[in-house]
């Protein structure tokens, strides 16, 4: 079975109904919801915890796990696509918000907006090894380069676009772009597998 995982805030009781399949949660749940690609349809939810607000998802270089970054959690969640159930839980900043894998896919960039951070997440540990800060930043969405040399990450709240160095988190520069800059795409990219949002590749 082909799937993907998608991140629902707050389910929408306006908007029209999904296909056949479980159905979701009332209003003001915030689940994960598992669509099959080749049927189209919905067969499965995870509620991930009360309150919670999930926003970005990637998929690990062996396929066995979705991360899922919280923003009202402050971290990242870890969850078994398969099973559809919790793995586990990683802190990793107030507002955990977007997820990036690092070329040679040893971490996960995680960009924390509300501190102004960046945690990193060994994959084959899942655990966060490091933790980068952006003064007066607020990291929001973003991607890797082709080279994997430089992470990329819109400034939301800071009018301002980040370039990053990913050998050791200091700052390449600080671009002034304008209000609320929010979407990020790095093009080229290479691959040929979307690992989750727009523009991820492998």
């Amino acid at each position: 079975m082909k799937v993907f995982l998608l991140t629902s805030r707050v389910a929408d009781p306006s908007s029209p109904p999904l296909p056949a399949g479980p159905k979701l949660k009332p209003e003001g749940s915030v689940p994960v919801v598992k669509v099959d690609v080749e049927s189209q349809t919905v067969v499965g939810t995870l509620d991930l915890s009360s309150g919670g607000m999930p926003q970005d998802v990637k998929l690990s270089p062996d396929g066995e796990v979705f991360y899922v970054a919280d923003m009202q959690a402050n971290g990242v969640h870890l969850v078994d696509g398969e099973h559809l159930r919790i793995l586990g839980f990683l802190p990793t900043g107030k507002g955990a918000h977007g997820l990036y894998a690092s070329r040679d896919s040893k971490v996960l960039y995680v960009s924390n907006r509300e501190e102004g951070s960046i945690s990193l997440i060994d994959f084959a540990s899942r655990k966060v090894v490091r933790k980068w800060e952006i003064p007066h930043g607020t990291p929001d969405m973003g991607g890797v380069s082709a080279n994997g040399k430089v992470l990329w990450l819109s400034g939301r709240y800071s009018k301002e676009v980040y370039a990053i160095d990913t050998d050791d988190g200091h700052l390449l520069a600080r671009i002034r772009v304008g209000k609320g800059p929010h979407g990020l795409c790095v093009y080229p990219q290479p691959g040929r597998y979307s690992l989750g949002h727009t523009g991820v590749f492998r």
